[in-house]
């Protein structure tokens, strides 16, 4: 099919990049659990290597199952090209990799998964690289972090573990004006509730183990590219811009235009970070992107209805949902989201560090993991497993306090999940 701007999302997560099969006819997409894939000839050869050719060489940078899973995500995002890999911390580090040298820096909000917190303060620094952390409410504070040496600006549409939506086009227009490309991580959003893309950003990146497969099977990453950012804008980002050596001096954004990023991302990213997305796991999230929109409405759904009970609820100090009337992000929903706030957020409860423990040690129909964006309910304390390697402030600032818990709504019966909250509650404030 085509893959043409008249097809509505739900048409478009069943069939865009997908095609019966030529040879046999299959109309779901096949696994192509090959290596290698053989040449028509000796040309034929030098062309792909010379990327004179769009073809399938070695699944370490090609594969005919990941190209449709790719094809699918950037159209879901309104992108013009998309990479998938092993996992969504690959996918940051393939986003950052053309753009950043040593002594670059990225300034990242202060509110991300604390995976990624560890991953930007920690080990990027054997790259050289660094990273300021801003509050991304206060714009100025954004505007000021910005440096010569900054090269990329990045943020979570809702930020996990808090379910806080960011107010993307403000902060897009901040890094338009200093010349440097937004990275919105679309997790725990998803293309149907929020279209980072539309709203201003360069790069959207997905852990697809999460919602996008929405099952809870494999791991995997992608970076969706916009095409819409002048990379020979400045000289600012060289792996773009100028002659590439391995390339016999080829330059991307002249080659390639639009899709520069993503041939970049590919012919030099995968190919010597090899963070390669393999073809059944590839196969696994296609079939889950079929049901996204069905299954992020009923997640919605049930997320206003336990949060509104929670905050409700005694036993429970706050809640940071969006999707209620009381959250200081509510107003964004219409801007950013709006077709609802997610199904992630954090409640505080009364009891502190002890009470959270009992609690996701006390749940029954919840299941007590380090995921989310799963059809079932998970829960986890944050600040004791995800975010246990940062700083009692750092724990505070990514909404990941020792007195809260995060939760990820599935789309079970909402009266139950409920039900198993209100025991789990009793027994951790008993």
């Amino acid at each position: 099919m085509s893959d043409g701007p008249g097809y509505g999302f739900d048409t478009l997560q069943v069939h865009a990049g997908a095609r019966p099969d030529p040879t046999t006819g299959a109309r779901q997409t096949p696994i192509y659990q090959s290596t290698a894939f053989v040449f028509r000839d000796a040309d034929h050869a030098a062309a792909l290597f010379n990327l004179q050719e769009v073809g399938f060489i070695y699944s370490r940078l090609t594969n005919p199952t990941v190209a449709v899973l790719q094809e699918r995500i950037a159209t879901l995002e309104g992108g013009v090209g998309a990479v998938c890999c092993s996992s969504g911390h690959a996918a940051q580090i393939m986003a950052l990799f053309p753009l950043m040298g040593p002594g670059r820096n990225v300034v990242a909000s202060s509110r991300l998964y604390g995976g990624t917190i560890t991953q930007f303060s920690q080990t990027i620094k054997r790259f050289g690289w660094s990273a300021k952390f801003v509050d991304f409410d206060d714009l100025d504070a954004v505007k000021a972090a910005i440096d010569d040496d900054t090269r990329a600006v990045f943020c979570e549409s809702i930020a996990n573990p808090g379910g806080y939506i960011t107010d993307i086009p403000a902060v897009a227009a901040v890094a338009d004006a200093a010349g440097v490309p937004l990275i919105a991580d679309n997790t725990s959003a998803t293309p149907y509730l929020c279209r980072p893309i539309e709203l201003g950003a360069t790069l959207v990146v997905h852990s697809t183990t999460k919602y996008l497969t929405g099952n809870g099977t494999v791991t995997g990453g992608a970076v969706v590219d916009s095409g819409r950012f002048d990379w020979r804008a400045s000289d600012k980002f060289p792996s773009l811009s100028a002659p590439e050596p391995a390339y016999h001096g080829m330059t991307f954004a002249e080659t390639f235009g639009p899709l520069a990023f993503t041939f970049h991302s590919i012919a030099v990213g995968l190919r010597d970070l090899g963070m390669t997305m393999n073809p059944q796991g590839a196969h696994y999230t296609l079939m889950g992107i079929e049901t996204l929109s069905l299954r992020m409405q009923r997640h919605v759904e049930n997320a206003v209805k336990v949060a509104s009970w929670l905050e409700n609820d005694p036993r429970v100090d706050f809640v940071t949902y969006a999707g209620l009337p009381s959250s200081p992000y509510h107003d964004r929903i219409a801007s950013v989201c709006p077709k609802g706030a997610g199904g992630l957020f954090t409640f505080a409860l009364k009891g502190g560090y002890e009470a959270c423990v009992r609690f996701v040690d006390a749940v029954e129909l919840f299941s007590h993991v380090a995921n989310l964006g799963d059809a079932r309910s998970l829960v986890i304390h944050s600040a004791s497993t995800t975010h246990r390697q940062l700083t009692p402030e750092q724990q505070k600032a990514a909404g990941a306090a020792p007195n809260v818990v995060r939760v990820s709504i599935g789309i079970e019966d909402a009266d139950d999940l409920i039900a198993d909250l209100d025991q789990a509650l009793a027994k951790a404030t008993a």
